[in-house]
């Protein structure tokens, strides 16, 4: 048995570190990290190959504009494809639980709707250029701190709602030929080795029928993720762990089957994505794509009338290193090799007609920083606008560790404070890959722009939005809070003794901060522009009643001098609150482009599962009764108009029983009406079902046990009463839905 086993097992392993085995006619596949761009190593891993450097992953997701991610990622995809990758380790879709995580420059937002979205886009870019995508890093891989072994402590309805839900969309909308599993364990048990996770509900629930690769070294357990469903383990070579394949199967440990439908899961991965056509990359206009990238994902925080910038008249002071010596993208293994960088020094002086002054202003050598602060106040002092670059550079954000601080270095905001003395027309522009703090020195400068890791062509897009060749079009898409302090999962991040707990549940991001009703420096969603844009008109198209499906429709229109982009939001809002509902959810998005005076009339679908909740006692997805509010605006807290639908309640029945609470049981739909009427019938006098419809009984001892109310078999208001509802409730059922 083991020896025709042999050949089937050995595709389980990897041959090296980037490449898996070729076996039996079944093509070796070469993969590479890329969610930015191509980070493939030299043969001799002497560097990389030179490929474009796009946009920071939390920069293209401030794009919100799913059609240019995929255009990007399909620029990867050929740039792949050309250097003869066949998969590539991307996109890395991580929910943002806290600023402080070390990759969030690689992940996209603290939103599981925005993230799915944009992920799902990705793979369909680099899918459609003949490259596959595996998906990363599945799941509740959030933190690096500990990351080989740190077990994720998170309910099921978190689990659910937000750590899943985006892999859950990109696996049904984009159909990804791999997915990632993290090196991390959930709720103690390993994800390579999690049966629940990645069999029952990856491929048994959502139906994904690609291969699941370990992160490289992350089997615990090479026999126990096998069973788990874990098909490749990287890297390789992998002949200790072959030798256990078999030896498992020879002591009937593991069943042949196994094996031989992993083996086939990757052989179809294999012969779809393996061994294609190169094709020929257009470096040049993969750069201005990059360039075009970069430019839609700024985000103009602030502005008090000073952006855009005059082509001409008297000097721009430029002031910042991060200006001539850009900090283009993250460290780790997602690091590109770029074919060019633009500088914004460079890209500023090439579309203004007026001089540009520069000074460094900082230095990591603390015995140059009085004399670099004394020549950039100079330099500031003589001219019109000072535009200063601040970020926390090279090295501070990384996949390996998390960040210490979101401030901005010391240095950089004593320098700021010393240009603000001279010039009150300064102008602030961040490169950072995760949020940086903004309060409160954000309110004494004449306008804030975030610009993010922008990538090589990053210099030339930030010219272009600072001086208005290009509208700014780019929306938060994380929380800018005022203090660390106020982040949700602030109290338990990074975790203790090998264990983090979520305590915060559902209420991540903006979710929290509107539980707590918390102020925070720019919200979700957040985003200006040089025009203005009006919501008008919305109408419920179809209230859903029969597709499950609402759909709507609203103008927007561009009430402005100058073109420009709103990205339009829709989030649904649960009335009234309960106090187990976030504010209100992301459920639509888009982004329109409109003239001056222009309008655009759109029609929205809020799909039916944005109205659901996960309902762990029901084990499933279930919409309460009710009306919910539609918001729609131009962030999470801006909302502009309003309209609302009716939901019927729906998801699988609550499973009631002795020890269910007398809420639970009164509460229930179909229920609590049926134990009523039991009682009304055994109890002719009327006491009992009066005492059950009493609210003042239900708020005193609503989570009494029912059981205990009625307990007492010689009377007709023993337990045979519970029984007996549950019995009329089916039968009222059966008939409903006969009707």
């Amino acid at each position: 048995m083991t020896t025709n086993l042999a050949r089937p097992a050995a595709l389980l392993s990897g041959a090296d570190m980037s490449h898996t085995r070729a076996e039996d006619g079944v093509p070796a596949l070469t993969m590479s990290d890329g969610p930015n761009g191509l980070a493939m190593n030299l043969p001799d891993w002497s560097g990389k190959v030179p490929a474009t450097c796009f946009p920071a992953p939390a920069a293209l997701a401030a794009t919100w504009d799913v059609d240019l991610v995929a255009e990007v990622a399909a620029a990867i995809g050929r740039e792949a494809r050309a250097a003869g990758a066949d998969v590539l380790l991307g996109p890395s879709i991580n929910i943002k639980r806290s600023p402080l995580g070390g990759r969030g420059f690689e992940y996209y937002s603290e939103d599981p709707f925005l993230t799915g979205r944009i992920g799902a886009a990705f793979v369909d870019g680099v899918q459609s250029a003949g490259v596959g995508a595996c998906v990363k890093h599945f799941a509740v891989n959030s933190q690096e701190t500990d990351r080989m072994r740190v077990s994720a402590e998170v309910s099921e309805r978190a689990l659910r709602e937000i750590y899943l839900a985006a892999f859950e969309h990109v696996v049904a909308h984009a159909a990804p030929a791999m997915i990632m599993a993290s090196y991390n364990r959930v709720n103690g048990t390993y994800v390579t080795q999690d049966r629940r996770i990645l069999t029952d509900i990856l491929r048994g629930e959502w139906g994904f029928d690609g291969a699941v690769v370990s992160d490289w070294g992350a089997v615990d357990d090479r026999v126990a993720a096998l069973r788990a469903g874990l098909d490749l383990e990287m890297p390789g070579p992998g002949e200790g762990s072959l030798r256990r394949i078999l030896a498992a199967v020879e002591d009937d440990e593991l069943d042949a089957s196994v094996v031989v439908e992993a083996a086939d899961r990757l052989r179809r991965v294999a012969t779809t994505w393996g061994a294609r056509p190169a094709s020929t990359p257009d470096h040049e206009e993969h750069h201005r794509l990059a360039v075009n990238a970069a430019a839609a994902s700024v985000v103009l925080l602030s502005n008090d009338g000073v952006l855009p910038l005059a082509p001409t008249g008297g000097q721009i002071a430029v002031i910042g290193q991060l200006a001539r010596t850009p900090h283009i993208q993250g460290g780790g293994s997602a690091s590109a090799a770029p074919t060019r960088v633009d500088t914004p020094l460079d890209g500023l002086r090439a579309v203004l007609e007026r001089p540009v002054g520069f000074a460094a202003g900082y230095s990591t050598d603390p015995a140059l920083q009085e004399s670099l602060v004394d020549e950039a106040v100079r330099v500031a002092r003589g001219s019109d606008v000072a535009v200063v670059f601040l970020g926390p550079g090279e090295g501070s954000e990384s996949e390996g560790y998390d960040r210490a601080s979101l401030e901005l270095p010391a240095a950089q905001l004593d320098l700021l404070a010393r240009i603000r003395e001279v010039n009150e027309r300064t102008v602030v522009v961040l490169v950072n890959g995760g949020i940086v703090l903004t309060a409160p020195w954000s309110d004494g400068v004449a306008a804030l722009v975030e610009g993010w890791l922008p990538g090589q062509g990053g210099g030339a897009a930030i010219a272009q939005v600072l001086t208005g060749a290009v509208n700014p079009s780019g929306r938060l898409a994380e929380t800018i809070p005022l203090r660390l302090s106020d982040t949700p999962a602030f109290a338990s991040f990074p975790g203790h003794g090998g264990r983090v707990f979520h305590g915060e549940g559902i209420f991540v991001g903006y979710r929290g901060y509107d539980l707590a009703e918390r102020e925070v420096a720019f919200p979700f969603g957040h985003g200006l522009s040089y025009t203005q844009f009006a919501y008008e008109d919305v109408l419920v198209i179809d209230d859903g009643a029969q597709s499950g499906d609402p759909v709507i429709e609203f103008t927007v229109r561009n009430v402005g001098a100058v073109a420009g982009a709103e990205v339009w939001q829709v989030y649904v809002r649960p009335e009234p609150l309960t106090e187990d509902r976030p504010v209100r959810t992301l459920a639509a998005f888009g982004k329109v482009h409109l003239e001056p005076g222009a309008s655009a009339r759109i029609r929205s679908t809020v799909a039916s599962r944005d109205f659901a909740r996960w309902d762990e006692r029901r084990d499933g997805w279930v919409v309460d009764d009710g009306t919910y509010a539609l918001d729609i605006g131009a962030s999470s807290r801006d909302i502009r108009t309003e309209t609302t639908v009716r939901r019927v309640a729906s998801g699988p029945r609550t499973v009631l029983d002795g020890r269910s609470t007398l809420r639970e049981w009164l509460t229930d739909p179909s229920v609590g009406t049926s134990l009523v009427h039991v009682a009304q019938d055994a109890d002719p006098s009327g006491a009992t079902a009066g005492f059950l419809a009493n609210p003042t009984i239900l708020t005193m001892i609503g989570d009494l046990p029912i059981e205990r109310l009625f307990d007492d078999p010689s009377t007709a208001l023993g337990p045979d009463l519970l029984s007996r509802a549950l019995q009329h409730a089916t039968v009222h059922e059966e008939q409903n839905d006969g009707l």
